[in-house]
């Protein structure tokens, strides 16, 4: 092997290592939750669009989110360096220069809401424009370090997907969509919150004002629950307005009333303590239990 051939496969190699890291800055897990989401959104909807419509306009819903956890990313840069979380993130290890990242993230974020507004329509443009800037202004720049509330009010972001979805079909926002928009955002604050019990020697290092921090653990272990229990009249709410059938219904209910079951047995755990496997069992419940209403969502519309 020559040293120009060596020299050319060496440059391939770190050119596709920055890509993967460019794609990392993405948040490609979250990413994939938007993209489910969004697609259940676009596919209840009560219209019909050619599918290179649907799959390009997903795909600029998908850009906007990963560029969201770009601008995410670059703006706490040093507050990830220090969460074990975090740490192995691309711009901690040097892997992605951090103007690099701000350039990234702002590119993408322009791409995809021109994009969207050409390829689909301008409301579904507004709608993600607003979930880029809500999470990185409202959430990441000014509550995150400001208020433990951080995640209720920060959550409405990652709520809009689904939304966006229903308006690329119709061009037009109705009540329906709302249900979904409600459904990730009181999910949001108990997820959250089940994972902050154990990483919250993390938050604290960083200086972000997490519930156990600010307010403890017991307080945190009755919100959890608390929040579990919104979730019931949420999930009944898309069969009383119609937008759901008795599958969704029953199913739904059963698999909220575990989740308020697994809650309630973080909760009662002793005073001031938590258990670790029972606030693991919520947070991992919680992704499968986000996941499962969505999946109930287009099997009730391709039965009904």
């Amino acid at each position: 092997m020559t040293a120009s051939t060596l020299n050319k496969k060496t440059i391939s190699f770190n050119f596709l290592s920055y890509l993967k890291s460019l794609l990392l800055l993405m948040k490609p897990r979250v990413m994939s939750l938007v993209i489910f989401t969004s697609t259940v959104g676009l596919l209840t909807a009560p219209v019909t669009i050619p599918f290179y419509n649907s799959l390009i306009g997903i795909f600029f819903v998908a850009m906007g989110a990963g560029a969201a956890g770009a601008l995410n990313m670059w703006y706490e840069a040093d507050l990830d360096k220090l969460m074990t979380r975090t740490c192995l993130r691309p711009i901690p290890t040097g892997k992605v220069n951090r103007n690099h990242a701000l350039i990234f993230g702002t590119a993408l974020s322009v791409i995809s809401v021109l994009g969207l507004n050409y390829f689909a329509n301008t409301i579904s443009a507004i709608l993600l424009f607003s979930t880029i800037f809500f999470y990185l202004f409202i959430y990441t720049i000014w509550l995150k370090k400001l208020t433990p509330q951080n995640i209720v009010i920060g959550g409405a972001s990652g709520a809009l997907p689904p939304v966006i979805g229903w308006t690329i079909a119709t061009n037009s926002l109705s009540f329906e969509p709302i249900t979904f928009f409600l459904i990730i955002f009181y999910w949001t604050p108990s997820h959250f919150w089940a994972l902050s019990l154990y990483k919250a020697k993390d938050y604290a290092k960083a200086k972000i004002p997490m519930l156990p921090i600010t307010n403890g653990i017991e307080e945190t272990k009755k919100k959890i629950f608390v929040y579990s229990l919104f979730m019931l009249p949420i999930v009944l709410l898309p069969y009383y307005i119609g937008f759901a059938g008795q599958i969704f219904l029953i199913t739904s209910l059963l698999l909220t009333l575990y989740y308020n079951y697994i809650c309630y047995d973080l909760f009662k755990f002793k005073k001031n303590k938590f258990e670790l496997k029972k606030a693991k069992k919520v947070f991992s419940y919680s992704i499968l239990y986000l996941f499962l209403l969505f999946v109930l969502f287009l099997i009730d519309q391709i039965i009904r």
